[in-house]
């Protein structure tokens, strides 16, 4: 038996334990290893020990009792479920004897989960689900899932895009309201409203594009006058009849961008509109904005005009077709020589201009896929982009600006496409890069179009051995969508937006909105920013997808080469950071990374040469190396390992 004084003590110490607890609601930060941490709301990160971890997953919003652990640091405990967002996810079955699981396809989630006998649906081992989270772990644990979804195995054709589709909720469908609405537009469009429209029935139009596009949303017209040339670029106008309070509207929103996967498309608008109601087919009288521009014979833009016209394309021609009418490799488009001639001269115009006044995109190779039966890649062939594709290119550049000029002298709200350049946090470090390699460039003014152009031009043609524009490029800021105009420092421009494309791109979309209100007289304020950061959030998730999807194939396609004896390739190192390399092959275009952190040698790195050396070997951006497949990081978006093959980066020796 315990005396009063030892009963004394029990109950002190156990009022102290309970005086230094803390409740608190967090959200639970996973990691690589076993632990993780509760983030609270004032800002601090407490340690959750693995045992705790194991009833939760990652981004769960729990409630936490704080409390001291081993060497004076806190610990959380987890206690209750506040919210979870771990609801339905994909996922491949795996089984453990007789039992079945599904190793979810979630950030920083390694363990499997329980698929009980009831819920499995005839699921086997190594297929691709879709899964319902049955039981979550709070209790006891040990989580359970159901399947929803069975979408195939790896021998199934196209699971790579359907699976990677279904991981990031893209939607394929359309709601029963919307399929409604698509239904009235299509009924009630027996005539097109012309009364307040241009016509340009009588101008040759003509549409440039792939042979088997049909969404077909920007057809072109130009005229030779006295100090250059008229450019007529008309544009589909699916803003006449989809009305912002509609359903469908909001889906379009919600979908953001039509998405080219190989052999696969998936439309932001329904198919019976985008290539049917709103498309600029060949000899149909079609609704359209038209930018009418008048371009000097140096390529400047010295007016333009936006109006609402009917239009009718005399001819879809395939990029392939007019590359070759205009290399003079072909006679067959001679009856459209009147449109393509003044084109082709106002394109070079046009390009000229750029070149002299501004910053074009640098050249790079490109490569074409070739799928066979299975939809896997047969063969991958280099490929340069045509001299029409260029046309095209110059031609919806200008209207670009052109749009975006429009809706800043009219106090538009957006959509607009800055370009910051450098990242606002890295000026210092963008001084010291020019002060080691380019030291008359230091003083320049990064904020400033002139000054940034000069250092740009000034890098890609250093012709020291150190790639100095390749160099810069981690420092670089990404485009963004505003509301106000800013400068495009990536073009050298005042300000940029995008309207060509409102068939497959929902900002295009965006920006027909607010122009057609400033032609109608109203103010052109329908786009927020909280629209925009939507936009771009969906945009990203699309970027996501498509990404996976064709590592996925790229690693198949490299697993084949492995298996039929190619075990090394030739490649150049694309980017560079202290644990390794990635790589882009030479042969097919092919990217993936060389992982250093596990070699023998220990390399440091050197992020002002933008290097990697050891005792013996140096890698350098842009050096050409020899590397061989190693595997598909699965966990990392089907990435592509890559290992440096032996002899790889050996320095000279003195």
């Amino acid at each position: 038996m315990l005396n009063q004084n030892s009963l004394a003590q029990l109950k002190g110490l156990k009022n102290k334990m309970e005086s230094e607890k803390e409740w608190a609601q967090a959200t639970i930060k996973g990691t690589q290893a076993r632990y993780g941490f509760a983030i609270l709301d004032d800002g601090r990160e407490i340690l959750v020990p693995p045992d705790e971890m194991l009833k939760t997953f990652p981004m769960d919003r729990v409630e936490v009792c704080i409390k001291p652990g081993k060497e004076n640091r806190k610990i959380a405990e987890v206690h209750k479920l506040v919210s979870s967002n771990i609801c339905q996810f994909s996922g491949q079955c795996v089984s453990k004897g007789k039992v079945l699981f599904v190793k979810p396809d979630l950030a920083l989630v390694s363990r499997w989960i329980f698929i009980p006998p009831r819920s499995r649906k005839g699921v086997c081992e190594g297929d691709y689900v879709q899964c319902k989270l049955l039981k979550h772990p709070i209790i006891d644990g040990r989580p359970q899932a159901e399947i929803l979804e069975i979408l195939g195995n790896k021998d199934t054709p196209n699971i790579e895009n359907l699976y990677c589709t279904k991981k990031y909720k893209i939607a394929s469908g359309w709601s029963e309201e919307s399929v409604k609405e698509v239904e009235n537009l299509i009924e009630a469009t027996k005539a097109l409203d012309q009364s307040h429209r241009k016509s340009l029935i009588d101008k040759d139009f003509i549409s440039i594009d792939a042979a088997r596009t049909q969404d077909i949303d920007d057809a072109l017209y130009a005229e030779v006058d006295a100090n250059g040339w008229n450019l007529y670029v008309a544009i589909a106008d699916p803003t006449s009849k989809i009305s912002l309070n509609s359903e469908l509207f909001k889906e379009i929103c919600e979908r953001a961008t039509s998405i080219y996967l190989h052999g696969d498309l998936i439309s932001m608008l329904p198919e019976n509109l985008v290539r049917g109601l709103f498309a600029l087919d060949e000899n149909r009288e079609r609704n359209a904005i038209v930018c009418q521009m008048n371009i000097s014979d140096q390529g400047e833009i010295k007016n333009y005009e936006f109006y609402e016209a009917t239009v009718r394309s005399k001819a879809k021609l395939s990029y392939y077709s007019v590359d070759k009418y205009l290399n003079g490799q072909a006679d067959e488009l001679l009856s459209h020589a009147t449109p393509l001639e003044p084109l082709y001269q106002l394109y070079r115009a046009l390009r000229s201009w750029r070149e002299e006044n501004e910053l074009v995109m640098e050249h790079r190779q490109e490569y074409r896929w070739i799928l066979n039966e299975e939809k896997q890649i047969e063969l991958i062939e280099p490929y340069e982009k045509l001299l029409s594709q260029k046309l095209v290119e110059e031609c919806m550049v200008a209207t670009n600006r052109s749009a975006a000029d429009f809706l800043s002298n009219n106090n538009a709200t957006g959509p607009f496409v800055n370009h910051p350049g450098f990242r606002q946090d890295r000026h210092e470090e963008v001084k010291h890069f020019l002060n080691l390699h380019c030291e008359n460039l230091a003083s320049k003014d990064l904020n400033n179009l002139s000054d940034y152009r000069e250092i740009i031009t000034a890098l890609s043609s250093n012709t020291q051995t150190l790639p100095l524009r390749s160099m810069i490029n981690r420092l670089l800021a990404r485009a963004e969508l505003s509301i106000k105009p800013e400068c495009h420092m990536g073009m050298n421009i005042d300000a940029y937006a995008n309207c060509t494309s409102p068939l497959r791109k929902c900002v295009d979309f965006l920006t027909h909105i607010q122009i057609k209100s400033i032609l109608q007289g109203k103010k052109a304020k329908m786009v927020d920013s909280k629209l925009l950061r939507h936009i771009e959030g969906k945009i990203q998730n699309v970027r996501k997808t498509v990404s996976e999807a064709e590592n996925w194939l790229a690693g198949n396609y490299l697993q084949r080469l492995k298996l039929e004896g190619f075990q090394e390739f030739e490649g150049i190192i694309s980017h560079i950071n202290s644990s390794g390399f990635n790589v882009r092959l030479t042969s097919n275009g092919l990217t993936g990374f060389v992982d250093l952190r596990k070699d023998p040698e220990k390399f440091s790195f050197d992020k002002w040469t933008a290097s990697l050396k050891s005792k013996t070997r140096k890698f350098q951006l842009n050096q050409l190396v020899r590397v061989s497949f190693d595997k598909v990081d699965v966990k990392n978006s089907f990435a592509a390992n890559f290992q440096s093959v032996e002899g790889c980066g050996l320095e000279p020796k003195d």
